[in-house]
């Protein structure tokens, strides 16, 4: 069965809880979603204000503080928001990922000539004594390893060994500053699960990302040879417009191409625009997939860019809007405002096109 864009996008967006917002937890969002982009910190707190019916800062930082949520390098070995439960999941899966990151490229180059083991060794035993910043843990090493950076031995590190980030960073309402890090076991009291299945994995991205093809997976994850994986599912195959082999749950929600889409606000780096090989189910032309604003959907593709700077939004569509579109990302916008900026006089303002 051939799926179009518009079927894929709306699909896309069902399981994101783009169409209607969802009753769900914070936290059940964030396992459905396998977790959340945040090298922003606060990123994700938009994210699930655009998805959580009547959502509060304070559902998602008591997580954070409760130790229910962590934040950590994961998939595409950038920051994320995930489950405490899934940080143990995915952190050993995605070694490779991590591995493959840390030794290759400037960082490989800058960690040239040093023992992994030993700096991950060295790593873990000064954060076990104390959470540190990744600054400080540089300097530390770098008493040992005289003749390198020491950003780039507390980055390897980060690869390395299981880290977490920890509160207040992340913490909405709290001022940020550099966050300092302590070992994931350490944090948790917990050790990775005995035996993380990659196919539990590859499985929860098709509940949230799908239907998908073996590429858009391997591009979400950044694992490789992931073909036997999802050929052990027991999943139904479709094509897309191109001719790409897809592959989803039999009972997954592939809405009408012709439901309403809601306009929706992004936040920076939203996996929903970075989880997919082919990104035409979700990007609109004139989109280049790189910017670090915010971004927000017409219909339900991603169809301009928004930054919040002095309670003001400022909101840059990749091409002239309709007058009722207008209307709609204004009004969506101002509630946009309200949740970050309550009880403050606020401004939207359209940029040139």
């Amino acid at each position: 069965m051939k799926l179009s864009a518009r079927e894929l996008n709306r699909a896309l967006l069902a399981r994101q809880f783009l169409l209607e917002r969802t009753e769900k937890t914070p936290l059940q969002v964030v396992e459905h979603l396998v977790g959340m982009q945040s090298q922003v910190p606060l990123s994700p707190y938009v994210g699930l204000w655009s998805r959580v019916s009547g959502f509060q800062p304070a559902d998602l930082a008591g997580t954070l503080e409760s130790r229910e949520t962590v934040r950590i390098v994961l998939m595409r070995g950038t920051i994320h928001l995930v489950s405490a439960r899934d940080a143990l999941l995915l952190r050993p899966l995605l070694k490779p990922v991590l591995d493959r990151t840390n030794f290759t490229g400037h960082n490989g180059k800058q960690i040239e000539g040093v023992d992994p083991s030993e700096l991950a060794q060295r790593g873990r035993e000064l954060l076990e004594e104390e959470p540190r910043t990744r600054e400080d843990l540089g300097k530390l090493l770098k008493e040992r390893w005289p003749d390198h950076q020491a950003t780039a031995l507390a980055y390897a590190v980060q690869l390395l060994v299981p880290l977490v980030q920890l509160p207040p960073r992340g913490v909405w309402g709290v001022a940020q500053g550099r966050g300092a890090h302590a070992t994931l076991n350490t944090w948790l009291g917990a050790e990775s699960l005995p035996e993380p299945s990659i196919t539990e994995v590859v499985s929860r991205y098709l509940s949230a990302f799908g239907p998908a093809s073996v590429q858009d997976v391997q591009t979400w994850s950044g694992l490789t040879r992931l073909s036997e994986v999802v050929e052990r599912l027991p999943l139904r195959r479709f094509s897309d417009e191109n001719g790409r082999t897809l592959f989803d749950h039999e009972d997954a929600p592939r809405p009408d191409e012709d439901t309403p889409a809601p306009v929706r606000f992004l936040p920076e780096f939203d996996n929903i625009a970075l989880s997919h090989a082919d990104r035409t189910r979700i990007i609109s032309p004139g989109f280049n997939g790189s910017s670090t604003r915010g971004s927000f959907t017409v219909d339900g593709f991603v169809s301009g860019t928004w930054k919040i700077q002095r309670r003001t939004l400022s909101i840059a569509p990749y091409q002239r809007l309709l007058k009722r579109d207008v209307a709609a990302v204004e009004a969506e916008g101002r509630r946009l405002l309200e949740f970050t900026a309550p009880e403050t006089e606020h401004a939207v303002v359209f940029e040139q096109t």
